[in-house]
């Protein structure tokens, strides 16, 4: 058994979200860069290069990629050989969110009643998920969510005799709908399968896998370069202005599911798709 005190958790997860919110991932970085030799268009160039020198500044300065710092969303991956001490697992995550978002100066952008609307002025509560894995470590992945390219989120819960073709048509028509609305160039998350909530559950997951990956499933890996082949396609664009650039990457995550259904969650992210993993313990 492996004891890991709270305050472990609390101090990473401050630190987790001050660097996603100041700092590119190393991913990112990559398709990034990848991106400005791809794209064809003046003034799509134009718009990345701006997008670059604002990640420069950001990090020179020590500010925020997006003034927009997120809902911050927390996967934790629990080996079953902890053993946590001290305060509550999900007190010890909305510590480390509320350090990091006053702490770090981010906007504080949650609203404690979805309808009531007043603010929680420290960015809490976190939405957090929960795994329960093989071993002695706690894994945290977090992932500061802007709504501009959230609320640009869909759910289609097909029929089976859709197929892979009414799944990819299902991918499209949302990024054709978000449009430069999500802040374009994307990561575009796709959830296959589960039921209505795991699917969606899924999109979300897949947004913080490296974008310079594709999945180990053949058939899925096929579905994510002619998806990001037709979405770049489309002519959208970076900013939504136009270009050859729309899509940096689509990562497709799947489960099983009904006899009767085929759900498809579509979760959209803007171009700087922030995340931070760390293993503690």
């Amino acid at each position: 058994m492996n004891i890991i005190h709270s305050d472990e958790i609390v101090n990473a997860v401050k630190e987790m979200c001050i660097e996603a919110n100041l700092h590119l991932s190393a991913d990112m970085q990559e398709v990034f860069a990848a991106s400005l030799e791809r794209e064809e268009a003046p003034l799509g160039k134009q718009i990345l290069n701006q997008l670059k020198e604002n990640l420069a500044i950001a990090g020179e300065e020590q500010i925020p990629i997006c003034q927009d710092t997120g809902m911050a969303v927390v996967f934790l991956k629990i080996g079953q050989d902890v053993h946590i001490q001290g305060d509550f697992v999900e007190n010890a995550v909305n510590e480390g969110v509320r350090r990091g978002y006053v702490e770090g100066f981010l906007r504080k952008s949650v609203v404690g009643d979805p309808l009531i609307r007043e603010n929680t002025k420290d960015n809490t509560p976190a939405v957090i998920h929960y795994e329960m894995v093989p071993g002695d470590k706690i894994e945290i992945t977090v992932a500061p969510k802007g709504f501009g390219s959230e609320n640009m989120s869909r759910v289609f819960m097909l029929k089976p005799a859709d197929g892979i073709e009414g799944v990819k048509e299902a991918v499209l028509t949302a990024v054709k709908d978000a449009g430069p609305n999500a802040c374009p160039p994307m990561i575009v998350g796709v959830g296959i399968g589960g039921t209505f909530e795991k699917c969606a559950f899924l999109a979300k997951k897949a947004l913080t896998r490296n974008a310079l990956t594709h999945s180990n499933i053949s058939y899925v890996k096929e579905m994510e370069e002619e998806l990001l082949e037709k979405i770049n396609s489309l002519g959208i664009g970076p900013g939504g202005l136009g270009g050859r650039v729309t899509a940096f990457a689509v990562n497709i995550e799947t489960y099983a599911t009904h006899i009767a259904g085929l759900p498809v969650a579509v979760n959209i992210c803007c171009h700087v798709n922030r995340h931070v993993t760390r293993v503690i313990g």
